[in-house]
């Protein structure tokens, strides 16, 4: 027999120029299903004006990232039972640091534009064959590809602290970009992140690291490009290229 769960959804909503507010809404739910289904059909059988983004349902496009009971989450890997119990109160709301659009839904074009800023560099090639005849990939192109599991879904951005009270700092999932691969041989990239709003902005929370769904770990990665931007720096006052 199917387990079966009474919670209470309560979303944000808010829109236009109207003031926020809190709309509860009762749904029995099979606790294994995620909370994107309650807020599907919430928008399908009750409410057809609720506003929010989604997608894909299985964690590849980053579109449905909004915080639920406080922290942010991937609302379609997230299960229900992970956020409440029988008969408990989920709350849902827009992800944090983004203009709201309409209830949970924001706009994060500023957030995609410097994404880009930092995305379409020179890649670090990969060798041809050595002697044995082998195909060798270079250290900083297996970098490459890893940095590929960010989703670019803004939760980062969304619970990072700085981004909070700063919202000229070009946040964690740019910098995390910027980190990989020889990003910083382009001298826009390197001024970018290396300035009062870039790197040295961080103060080294990792409540980014935390919420990251994709495991891309920009806290550290945000660490490991100070040391680099330092680098760099004494590169070029000792004209070493």
């Amino acid at each position: 027999m199917t387990e079966k769960w009474q919670v209470t959804f309560e979303v944000y909503r808010k829109k236009d120029n109207q003031q926020p507010y809190y709309e509860k809404f009762e749904l029995d739910v099979n606790p294994d299903e995620y909370v994107l289904d309650g807020v599907e059909r919430i928008w399908a059988y009750k409410d057809r004006s609720l506003v929010f983004s989604h997608a894909c349902h299985h964690s590849t496009c980053g579109a449905c990232g909004m915080v639920v009971n406080g922290v942010e989450k991937l609302t379609c890997i997230t299960p229900i039972r992970e956020v409440t119990k029988n008969g408990g109160t989920i709350r849902v709301e827009p992800m944090r640091n983004f203009p709201v659009i309409s209830d949970l839904s924001v706009d994060m074009s500023e957030f995609y534009a410097r994404m880009e800023a930092v995305k379409h560099q020179p890649v670090v090639s990969i060798s041809e064959e050595n002697s044995k005849g082998k195909i060798r990939v270079e250290d900083d192109v297996e970098e490459l590809f890893r940095l590929a599991d960010c989703i670019e879904c803004g939760l980062c951005i969304s619970a990072c602290p700085i981004a909070a009270t700063t919202p000229l700092y070009i946040g964690p999932a740019v910098l995390a970009g910027a980190q990989q691969g020889g990003q910083l041989l382009n001298p826009c990239v390197l001024e970018m992140v290396d300035s009062e709003d870039g790197a040295w902005r961080c103060h080294s929370a990792y409540e980014c690291s935390e919420v990251c769904p994709s495991h891309v770990d920009p806290g550290w990665r945000i660490m490991d490009l100070r040391k680099k931007v330092v680098s760099h720096r004494l590169k070029r006052f000792f004209g070493v290229k």
